[in-house]
């Protein structure tokens, strides 16, 4: 299996790990404690590398969930979402080209408008992307999606989906997919729907609707991580694009049978599929 490169959020990868693959993370981190227990947590994965790049002008995100009866009622968020540095954004990219060169690979951009993939740093990665020919998967978190012109697929909820475009809430995911590939020129589409399922779409092609399983649902937090993770984890044997959003779409609907932030393996995946 190629590696799987991260910028920058440890629950994708730890559902790589989880599922079999192999990752590297880059994130930033503030030099606090919670920097040090998430290094302490990361340590333990075999399957993964990390640079965890520490910025003394910004905490380390710390999410506070409040939960009732096995349900999120409500999270608090202690982050910053500051713009990076210009010489901790040459230092990501520098990451991004490390690993470029060390041979084939997966690039996955996951940001959630934390201040690290500010402009520099997605068309630094995306350059080197493009001169190494490597796949890139994003979990987009910008208003347009014009910046990630490049990228092999996207992966945005429908609400993302629909704020790219400052289309009304009520606006069906079919009729935003072809000016959001229009604006990407090239890249793929998955747009998670929830309960309805996923949305894949390509340019000149129909979409194809991805049906969700019939099961409860516990908990939602986590899925699209997950998607994200599974997506270029899973896929084996010279899959294509349509049957690795199928398996991301399995994993997905078992980690929401669980409760908070989970993993899911590929045994778990498997027996899903029956």
């Amino acid at each position: 299996m190629p590696g799987l490169f991260f910028l920058h959020f440890a629950n994708v990868v730890l559902n790589v790990t989880a599922l079999g693959g192999r990752a590297t993370l880059v994130a930033v981190v503030g030099d606090d404690v919670e920097a040090q227990r998430l290094e302490e947590r990361l340590a333990s994965e075999a399957r993964l590398a990390c640079a965890l790049l520490r910025d003394p002008q910004r905490p380390t995100t710390r999410k506070t969930r409040v939960v009732a009866y096995g349900q999120q009622i409500v999270r608090f968020d202690r982050e910053s979402r500051r713009p990076v540095e210009p010489e901790c954004a040459r230092r990501l990219v520098r990451e991004v080209e490390s690993f470029a060169a060390s041979g084939p690979g997966v690039l996955v951009l996951s940001g959630f408008a934390r201040g690290v993939l500010t402009d520099e740093v997605l068309a630094g990665a995306l350059a080197v992307a493009a001169r190494h020919a490597l796949p890139v998967v994003v979990d987009p978190r910008r208003r347009g999606f014009e910046a990630y012109r490049g990228a092999t697929i996207l992966t945005p909820n429908s609400a993302e989906a629909r704020a790219a475009l400052e289309a009304p809430a009520d606006t069906p995911t079919e009729a935003l997919l072809e000016p959001l590939l229009a604006a990407l020129g090239g890249a793929a589409l998955l747009v998670t729907e929830g309960e309805r399922g996923m949305t894949l779409a390509r340019g000149g092609e129909l979409p194809v609707r991805i049906a969700a399983r019939g099961r409860a649902v516990f908990d939602r937090t986590g899925a699209g991580d997950t998607v994200v993770a599974a997506l270029p984890t899973l896929p084996a044997g010279g899959a294509g694009l349509e049957d690795a959003a199928v398996l991301a779409k399995v994993a997905a609907w078992v980690v929401v049978g669980k409760r908070g932030v989970a993993t899911v393996t590929a045994d778990e995946v498997l027996a899903e599929l029956g």
